[in-house]
C-alpha cells in the first residue's frame, strides 16, 4: 500500500503542475481551476440541476452556492426553477458562458495535444492505454452504494438495463411481467432495501434485498458491462450482505440463471452453496445459500 500511496501522490504532483492546476487563471479563462470545472460541468445544452452538480463535483450547497453566484455576477450562467419540479434550481449557461465553455473546450484540447505531442505513436498508445486503466479503477474505489427507493429513476433506468440484458442474453428471452412494480413494495424499509451505485452521481450498478420468513433474499444484481472486471459486483455484494444483517437475518438466499457464469463464480468465491430449489422463479437454474452466523 506505501507504494501505491506514493506513486499516485507523485503522478498527481506531476499531473496538476502540467494541466496548469496551481495557475490562478486556468488554461487563460481568468477563472481558478475550481469555477472553470462547475462552468464546464454545467455544459453547453440543457444545464444541470443544482443536485446533480453537487453530487459530480462532491461540493458541499454553500460552496457550490457561492460558485454560481459568482458564474451569474459575471453574466457566464442563470439559476432558475426546475420547470419539472418548482423545488428544484437548474443551472444553465447564458450565451456569454456557452462561448466561454467552447473555449475552455478548445485550450483544453490545445493542451493535451502539446503534451503528446513529442511522444512517439507507440508512447501515446501506451500513456491512453494506462490512462484509461487509471480513470477506471479510480473511479471504481469512488463509486458510492445509496440506498433508493426502488421506484426512484436511477433504480427503475438500472432495473430496465438489467431486465434488457436478460432479455438479451436468455435462449428464450427475459419477460419481467410486472416484476417493476411488485419489487418495488418488497425492497423498501422495513422489510428489505434497493441499493443503486453511482459513480459521479451516474448509476452504474443495482441490487436488492427482500425480506423472507427466515432468510434475506438478494436479487436484481446487476453492473454496468462497461464496470465489469474492477471488482463492482463483489463489493457490491458485501453491501447486500450487510443489509440483509441488518435487517436481522443470519441466512441469504439468491437464485440465478445457468448463462449467468460470472455471477455463479462469484457467488462461489463469496462463500455461497448450491442448494435445492427454494422458490417458483421460472428463470432460475441455481439455488444458493450463505450463513452469516
Amino acid at each position: 500500500m506505501e507504494t501505491v500511496v506514493e506513486t499516485l501522490r507523485s503522478f498527481n504532483r506531476s499531473f496538476t503542475q502540467r494541466i496548469g492546476v496551481l495557475d490562478d487563471s486556468f488554461l487563460g479563462s481568468g477563472r481558478p481551476l475550481g469555477t472553470a470545472r462547475l462552468l464546464f460541468e454545467i455544459g453547453p445544452a440543457d444545464g444541470a440541476t443544482t443536485l446533480e452538480l453537487r453530487r459530480r463535483l462532491g461540493l458541499d450547497s454553500g460552496y457550490l452556492s457561492r460558485m454560481l453566484r459568482s458564474l451569474e455576477d459575471d453574466g457566464s450562467a442563470e439559476v432558475v426553477p426546475d420547470p419539472d419540479d418548482g423545488r428544484r434550481r437548474v443551472v444553465r449557461l447564458t450565451t456569454a458562458g456557452r462561448r466561454e465553455w467552447h473555449n475552455l473546450d478548445r485550450r483544453s484540447d490545445r493542451l493535451a495535444e502539446q503534451l503528446l505531442d513529442p511522444l512517439s505513436d507507440r508512447q501515446r498508445s501506451s500513456l491512453e492505454a494506462a490512462l484509461a486503466t487509471a480513470d477506471r479503477l479510480l473511479r471504481a474505489a469512488t463509486v458510492t452504494f445509496d440506498v433508493v427507493d426502488p421506484q426512484s429513476d436511477h433504480a427503475v433506468a438500472s432495473m430496465s438495463a438489467y431486465f434488457h440484458e436478460l432479455d438479451r442474453r436468455f435462449p428464450h428471452g427475459f419477460d419481467p411481467g410486472d416484476t417493476l412494480t411488485s419489487d418495488a413494495a418488497s425492497m423498501r424499509e422495513p422489510r428489505g432495501v434497493f441499493v443503486v451505485a453511482h459513480s459521479d452521481d451516474r448509476p452504474v450498478a443495482c441490487g436488492g434485498v427482500v425480506g423472507l420468513v427466515d432468510a434475506g433474499e438478494i436479487k436484481r444484481m446487476w453492473v454496468h458491462p462497461e464496470w465489469r472486471g474492477v471488482g463492482l459486483g463483489h463489493r457490491l455484494l458485501a453491501q447486500l450482505e450487510g443489509h440483509v444483517a441488518r435487517l436481522g437475518y443470519d441466512r441469504i438466499l439468491l437464485d440465478t440463471n445457468g448463462v449467468l457464469t460470472d455471477a455463479i463464480a462469484m457467488y462461489e468465491r463469496a462463500g455461497y452453496s448450491e442448494i435445492n430449489r427454494y422458490n417458483d422463479n421460472p428463470y432460475a437454474e441455481h439455488f444458493f445459500e450463505k450463513s452469516l452466523r
